[in-house]
């Protein structure tokens, strides 16, 4: 024995990702896991648990299915933090009180976070949903309405003062790829 205490094992890195609809969180999500990184999303785990918004269970059930959705995640997120592994959450926390919802948890279950802010003007916004459009895939399922499109930029509460990394996503290409 060398007499030297032993180091800890360094905790999980657990990136919350933060943004409006359309403003590069999966693509940046997706870079991160290729990097080694576990990606949990929550449209993907609606998608594969419940099926096509609109196709395979009507939309005024969405919410419920998110927030099963959501629980299992959540329960994986905790398990994977435990096994050592570095995570991503490609989720839009669009909340204060769901960032700090999941802070505390990754916090509680021994992991450190950090939350990455994908910053989008509007303008740059309708532009990507409108590519987005075009496809059907378990993070373009949800039709974005100009109404709906006016709701998710009145509603989000873009973090300020809360240990965020701010990414400039108007400079990305644009597909979201950063």
């Amino acid at each position: 024995m060398s007499g030297q205490a032993s180091e800890s094992p360094r905790p999980s890195r657990v990136v919350l990702m933060c943004g409006i609809a359309g403003a590069g969180k999966t693509t940046h999500a997706k870079e991160l896991e290729a990097q080694g990184f576990v990606r949990l999303s929550i449209d993907e785990e609606v998608w594969e648990r419940f099926g096509r918004y609109g196709i395979d269970f009507d939309p005024s059930m969405y919410e419920q299915h998110s927030a099963e959705a959501e629980a299992v995640l959540q329960e994986r997120l905790v398990e994977l933090i435990g096994a050592g592994r570095d995570v991503v959450v490609d989720y839009s926390f669009w909340e204060r009180s769901a960032r700090d919802r999941y802070k505390r948890l990754v916090v509680a279950s021994g992991g450190r976070w950090e939350l990455v802010y994908l910053k989008v003007s509007p303008g740059r916004l309708r532009e990507r949903l409108a590519a987005r459009a075009e496809r059907f895939d378990a993070n373009a399922a949800i039709p974005i309405t100009d109404a709906l499109f006016e709701r998710f930029v009145a509603g989000f509460q873009a973090p300020d003062g809360e240990g965020e990394t701010i990414i400039d996503a108007d400079e990305t290409t644009k597909d979201g790829a950063l």
